[in-house]
């Protein structure tokens, strides 16, 4: 079986962007040899809102499930139109100022992609 080469992002939770202390909350994984692009998220609501009281936890499950929709191709109401899973993950791994942010890009090999989004997202995510 060939190794797949893969690249990611860890997406963060800032509730506030002045203070640059973060949680994670979910995963973006890209695999442009296959195609894949794929995003997993976890809110664990007790943790934020000891991390940040008062903070919307609806907002930031809308912003990942925008991520979501955005890996899928999904536009409109405020979603980029982007053809390539390779130029939607470029647009999901810029830098940005609002509650949720992407991290560094971090690359890898594996053999199943969406597998190793899912440990990616229980190793770095989950608690």
């Amino acid at each position: 079986m060939t190794a797949i080469p893969y690249q990611y992002v860890v997406l963060r939770c800032v509730p506030r962007v002045d203070r640059e202390e973060f949680t994670n909350v979910g995963v973006v994984l890209f695999a442009d040899a296959v195609d894949y692009l794929d995003a997993a998220f976890h809110l664990d609501a007790t943790r934020l809102n000891a991390f940040a009281p008062g903070l919307d936890l609806a907002d930031v499950d809308a912003a990942l499930t925008v991520v979501c929709d955005v890996c899928r191709g999904v536009t409109g109401r405020g979603r980029p139109t982007l053809a390539t899973p390779g130029k939607r993950f470029g647009w999901l791994a810029a830098p940005r100022s609002t509650v949720v942010q992407p991290g560094p890009v971090h690359g890898g090999v594996t053999h199943d992609p969406a597998a190793q989004l899912h440990a990616l997202a229980d190793r770095l995510v989950r608690a």
